[in-house]
């Protein structure tokens, strides 16, 4: 994976720095895995908008992810390496011995022709799914299930990956992206490896153009907003805004929102770092 550095000859070029793609092995998807994925702009199903600062962009095909990866004890061989508009990582378009195919999210250092299997019993080599109670420790993971059976949940995004630390009974004791260690049930599935397109963070896109391809609209600071749309808006000048908050009043900056009494406070041994 290499990012691409533009040489200045235009304004939008001066600091865009974009995936090389090198790791791309075709432009073309498998059909019998696509269906339509029409853009909302924002609106719901009364045409009212819900969600600001959407629209325009690209028009994109949903691709269909085997999260789950329940098909135990078949191996399977990956045919390619492909882009997906509607995710940051890459996808990879596998070939099971059934004759059956799937993209499943491929892990860094996947190659083409590589034989991966899920299921337990199974060795734990770079892109094999199984069970966290079969999982050595210290064992870098992804794509983790919450629940059993449920389909991969946790870490699931360009260059994320969590680390199993120890086993409890019938929990493992995972340590999250976000720096968060809890318990997750022995049971749940995981992936073996992180998620590919590790410098997916370090790209600039140079030009707001770039993010009107991707679907979005520009933002406008609540500062300089009058005070009936937002609660940091008016004021004579350029006035400072007072205390951040959102546009519905909710202070930004170390109020914390999470329910006091949740029902997953029970699995979470330290919460995340500041």
């Amino acid at each position: 994976m290499a990012l691409k550095k533009y040489k200045p000859v235009t304004p939008g070029q001066r600091f865009k720095v974009i995936s090389a793609f090198d790791d791309i092995t075709t432009s073309k998807p498998e059909k019998s895995l696509l269906c339509a994925h029409p853009s909302t702009g924002g609106r719901n199903n009364c045409g009212k908008m819900t969600m600001r600062n959407r629209g325009g962009g690209h028009k994109k095909m949903y691709r269909f992810i085997d999260f789950k990866r329940e098909k135990d004890g078949i191996p399977a061989t990956v045919k390619t390496i492909e882009y997906d508009p509607n995710r940051s990582a890459r996808i990879a378009l596998v070939f099971y011995a059934d004759g059956e195919k799937r993209y499943i999210v491929a892990p860094h250092g996947l190659k083409v022709d590589q034989v991966i299997v899920s299921g337990t019993g199974v060795s734990p080599d770079l892109g094999n799914t199984l069970p966290l109670g079969e999982i050595p420790f210290g064992s870098v993971i992804h794509n983790i299930e919450l629940r059993p059976g449920q389909g991969a949940k946790i870490a699931r995004s360009a260059g994320s990956y969590a680390q199993l630390m120890s086993r409890e009974g019938k929990y493992a004791v995972i340590k999250m992206p976000s720096g968060e260690t809890r318990m997750i049930l022995c049971a749940c599935k995981a992936t073996i490896g992180m998620v590919s397109n590790i410098d997916h963070s370090l790209e600039v896109s140079g030009k707001a153009g770039r993010s009107r391809w991707l679907g979005r609209r520009p933002r406008v600071r609540g500062v300089v907003m009058n005070p009936v749309d937002h609660p940091m808006g008016g004021g004579e000048g350029r006035a400072s805004g007072g205390h951040p908050r959102s546009r519905k009043g909710l202070p930004a900056k170390g109020y914390r929102t999470r329910h006091p009494k949740k029902n997953s406070d029970q699995y979470i041994i330290e919460r995340r770092k500041k």
